[in-house]
């Protein structure tokens, strides 16, 4: 499980470009969305499930989601 900062990761909801050296941040911003992509396939190829979260998510809205993927996942038997 992840839960993901609305700047650093690019949330399409809420971030911002920056106005001091958008160049830069801009990029690195790019950077990290792609490594979050890359994360998330390495770890599903290895059997892994992952859920990703955004800062601005209910607390209660991931418990729900989390509560209910495990408890699928314990039916199915998959990881």
């Amino acid at each position: 499980m992840f839960i993901d900062g609305c700047y650093w990761h690019g949330c399409p909801e809420h971030y911002v470009p920056p106005k001091t050296n958008p160049g830069y941040w801009s990029d690195k911003v790019a950077r990290n969305m792609a490594r979050d992509r890359d994360t998330d396939e390495q770890l599903r190829a290895a059997g892994w499930t992952v859920l990703r979260f955004w800062e601005h998510d209910p607390a209660e809205e991931c418990a729900v989601k989390i509560a209910a993927t495990v408890s699928r996942l314990r039916k199915t038997g998959e990881g």
